[in-house]
């Protein structure tokens, strides 16, 4: 299993679980909260099939990374991508981010820049800006991720169980595009995250990405289920194209926030078409 050392804690070593598989064109892969690396199974064969270099990795205290006490903010978060991406020296490589995941690739671009970075993808995610504040009045009360913590503390298994009911929109979705045991398998990996990150990171959700966005200068491609429940398009997806130049939002009808599962064939054609547009233009030209 490789890994990669990003810090240390204590007497212990800060490693993060990371796959690397296929060749061509590499694309890094970000997961959302409170998932692991797995959760990208209907995209990673997708991108095999099409001839490209897929590397996912877990989020510190996610999956089967270390679960330190400490580093569960995007700065950090920014920071251990930027040494994955160092590590495995990758050139020209297509960064996509789902949900939490998102934070991550707008930070990486707003502090690393785009030198090494072909394109970027968001999908269900979480920037610009998902604090509802003075000067971003489109975002979300505070007291909701306050009461997010304390159903978390109070009984984090229970609460997780009602998040992805949420996240995969359970009561029109279920027994269609989404299995009970697809639900059952994203609970069984949420559950055995830290529990300290699983909290943490709702701080970080309040991260202000507004100025990252504002950063790129590449293609990137915007995907949100209109159907949202936990990232709501109107406060997340619809807005990200506003301060990112050129970008292009493709909107998916009735999809929740775990379109990457239930949507996964319209996610994956917009994908690949989204990351082969180069290829094809220089084929026409």
């Amino acid at each position: 299993m490789p890994y990669i050392n990003v810090g240390q804690e204590n007497s212990g070593n800060i490693d993060l679980y990371y796959e690397d598989h296929g060749t061509g064109k590499p694309v890094v892969l970000v997961h959302g909260w409170p998932l692991s690396g797995r959760s990208w199974e209907k995209q990673v064969p997708a991108l095999f099939d099409a001839g490209y270099r897929v590397i996912t990795y877990d989020r510190r205290g996610f999956g089967e990374s270390s679960k330190p006490t400490s580093g569960y903010d995007y700065d950090t978060f920014a920071q251990d991508l930027h040494k994955l991406v160092t590590k495995l020296d990758l050139r020209e490589f297509a960064l996509v981010g789902f949900s939490m995941g998102g934070g991550e690739v707008a930070r990486y671009l707003g502090t690393y820049g785009t030198a090494h970075v072909s394109k970027a993808v968001f999908i269900s995610s979480i920037p610009p800006f998902l604090l509802k504040t003075s000067d971003n009045p489109e975002g979300v009360d505070g007291v909701v991720f306050e009461g997010i913590k304390k159903a978390i503390v109070a009984d984090r298994p229970a609460f997780l169980s009602q998040f992805l009911s949420n996240f995969y929109n359970v009561d029109t979705l279920g027994g269609n595009l989404i299995s009970d045991q697809a639900v059952q398998l994203s609970w069984n990996i949420a559950a055995g995250a830290s529990p300290k990150g699983t909290l943490e990171c709702v701080s970080a959700w309040l991260t202000d990405f507004r100025n990252d966005l504002k950063r790129i200068d590449i293609p990137t491609l915007v995907i949100h289920g209109d159907a949202d429940r936990i990232l709501p398009i109107s406060a997340t997806g619809k807005r990200t194209p506003e301060f990112v130049k050129g970008s292009k939002l493709v909107v998916v009808d009735g999809g929740p926030h775990g379109v990457t599962w239930t949507h996964a064939e319209k996610v994956n054609h917009e994908l690949l078409g989204f990351l082969g547009q180069d290829a094809r233009s220089s084929q026409a030209a």
